[in-house]
């Protein structure tokens, strides 16, 4: 008789014979209807429903709906997928596949790339596997064994990564005659994938490591059921439409071309006025909240970098230029400048909080395979902020960053999400630093009772930090408003302020961005709003046309009224078509267009269409002006 093992589990104890698994635990108790739950979590480690349980302890069923459950549904479908690719291309090599937001991929090192017929074929090898319902198998081998296992089989991607893994045992899994290196868990079998869509294919580097070879990115999502891909696989399609690169070109507000380089942003005029706008927006709500204007020098002598840590630990972001024999290091920050203003004068309890703004410019060596439109670019502009403030202070200026950017984002229709991101393996600073600073950012969210998330090992090199990110109209998440907690670099710069007792102490740096990178965040709201800027924000506020040539002298006077008034105006006085000119506007996603006929020249009056109604109303000017300042004044 096997001896017995308590395992507590939905909020009991109960005790089963030793061998017992959590998929008969499952059907024990009744609970799902065998198809719901995925894997489980069994003092604190993740296990297939398949493991025998040879000890007491707590068990967690993993639903397939909750965010583990999607990745484990997705993960098994990429393996899947690297079997359907092995059956059809015999000689592709594997590489990894994991699961990722919204889907998962997996790399293969192919002799040709992968062509859209290939992935219908792949698609429907990987429907007759579903079909099959093959069980995921786990098995362990001593690493010399997995090594011989998968040099047999030429896999040579798998050895490598192998050689890596510092431990004596590595776990295989098997699906037919698919056996993969992986962790696990794994879906029971193959037929829990229900409803499944490859999308595209890209190239990749091995390791992300450009002197590596190029692989073949086969990308592709999975859903608990036909219904939920079908959902996503409309927001594919409406996300499509709302690309910022495709609405940036139809509405000529920005270009990237080949012959300046990747991921340099030119801004044609209409897109230079949007960020205008914004930067705009952004000096006046900063100033109102008692931040001071600074702006610092685009390169930096190499031993600022050095003393910051940035030379050792982001050096590889970072571009460098020698001038008069001496190294300079482009900034790929702003934090350095504002330290220097920090220290350019003796400080005092009394001037603190010290809080500088930049939009600064920025310079970052991102690879060319990330680069993607105002989203991932070399150049951008961030708006840039450090709090030099005394440690007592600190709680009270995480309070009002957050709450700076709850009014920004709520102004904007963002939805969002908080992060605290937690010290990364290569960091400076004590651990006592490390963990006041955590401790900080901790507090504070806890104080505001909001839902967050941690990251564990995600902070900065310098400091821990509080990541927010915004969701579009689609429900996409957007990483932009950060905050960092620094006690490392005031004490390597050795910024101090005088106390009450007059005793020098060290100043707590805060490094915060509301919007991030204002390149980015253009891109965000461009998808967000598919193109349709609120009037505010609109490069093109109004357009005025003409019926026929008669009304140009009326229409240009009432066009010059208008911008006299600060309507950001344009005039299209051609001689085409009435209901041409108004497609054409609402192909430009243009607020307001203004009709002159001959019945508006007589009586002195407008004619207004609203953007997304059908309906024309006839205003006398000062009742428009009065309707568009209040849509402008309220941001709506």
């Amino acid at each position: 008789m096997n001896p017995s093992v308590d395992i507590q589990v939905q909020g009991e104890n109960k005790s089963y014979s030793s061998g017992i698994t959590p998929g008969d635990i499952l059907q024990d108790l009744g609970i799902g209807n065998g198809r719901e739950i995925v894997a489980a979590d069994f003092n604190g480690h993740s296990i297939d429903l398949s493991t025998p349980l040879t000890e007491s302890g707590s068990l967690d069923f993993i639903a397939v709906r909750s965010p583990r459950g999607l990745d484990i549904l997705r993960h098994s479908t990429a393996h899947v997928m690297a079997q359907a690719v092995k059956e059809l291309f015999p000689d592709a090599k594997v590489t990894i596949g994991p699961a990722i937001e919204d889907g998962f991929y997996y790399d293969f090192d192919t002799s040709r790339p992968f062509t859209p017929e290939d992935l219908e074929k792949i698609e429907t090898r990987m429907q007759e596997i579903v079909k099959g319902r093959l069980p995921f198998r786990r098995f362990v081998l001593p690493r010399d064994e997995a090594t011989r296992f998968f040099q047999e089989k030429n896999e040579t991607y798998k050895v490598e990564l192998i050689r890596d893994i510092n431990e004596a045992e590595l776990s295989l899994y098997t699906q037919g005659d698919f056996t993969d290196l992986c962790r696990g868990p794994h879906i029971p079998d193959s037929g829990f994938i229900k409803g499944f869509k490859l999308t595209k294919v890209a190239g990749a580097y091995w390791r992300g490591d450009e002197r590596n070879p190029m692989l073949q990115r086969i990308y592709g999502t999975a859903f608990p059921s036909k219904d939920e891909l079908k959902g996503y696989l409309r927001l594919l399609e409406e996300a499509k439409k709302r690309d910022h690169r495709k609405i940036g070109r139809e509405l000529d507000l920005f270009s990237i071309v080949d012959d300046v380089g990747p991921g340099l942003v030119i801004w044609h005029p209409k897109g230079a006025m949007l960020r205008y706008l914004i930067e705009d927006f952004e000096r006046v709500e900063h100033i109102k909240r008692g931040y001071q204007l600074v702006q610092g020098p685009q390169i930096l002598k190499r031993e600022l970098w050095e003393k910051s840590g940035h030379f050792d630990n982001y050096r590889d972001n970072m571009y460098f230029t020698t001038v008069d024999e001496i190294d300079y290091g482009i900034k790929p920050m702003n934090c350095l400048a504002h330290m220097m203003i920090y220290r350019s004068k003796i400080r005092s309890y009394r001037d603190l909080p010290l809080r500088f703004f930049e939009l600064g410019t920025v310079h970052r060596h991102e690879k060319s395979g990330v680069l993607h439109g105002l989203l991932r670019v070399r150049q951008f502009t961030q708006d840039d902020a450090h709090i030099l403030c005394t440690p007592e202070q600190l709680n009270d200026e995480i309070l009002g960053i957050i709450n700076f950017v709850r009014d920004v984002m709520g102004m904007f229709g963002f939805e969002y999400t908080m992060e605290l991101s937690t010290r990364p393996e290569k960091s400076i600073g004590t651990d006592e630093d490390w963990e006041r600073a955590t401790n900080a950012l901790e507090s504070t969210l806890k104080q505001l009772q909001v839902n967050y998330e941690i990251n564990e090992g995600d902070g900065a090199f310098y400091g821990p930090k509080i990541d927010i990110k915004l969701k579009d109209a689609l429900s996409r998440s957007w990483q932009c408003a950060t905050i960092q907690c620094d006690f490392t670099l005031p004490d390597r710069f050795d910024l101090t302020y005088v106390d009450s007792d007059g005793q020098r102490k060290r100043p707590v740096m805060i490094h915060r961005v509301v919007l991030g990178a204002i390149e980015r965040f253009i891109g965000v709201l461009i998808e967000h709003y598919a193109g349709a800027f609120p009037l505010w924000l609109s490069p093109v506020q109004a357009i005025i046309m003409t019926i026929t040539d008669r009304q140009h002298a009326y229409a240009e006077e009432v066009a010059q009224k208008l911008k006299d008034r600060g309507v950001r105006l344009e005039a299209d006085l051609r001689n085409e078509k009435i209901g041409f000119k108004i497609r054409e506007a609402r192909n430009q996603k243009i607020p307001y267009m203004i009709v002159i006929g001959d019945k508006e020249m007589e009586t002195g009056t407008i004619a207004v269409r609203k953007r997304g109604e059908d309906q024309t109303k006839t205003y006398s000017f000062e009742e428009f002006i009065a309707q568009f300042r209040d849509e402008v004044d309220k941001r709506v």
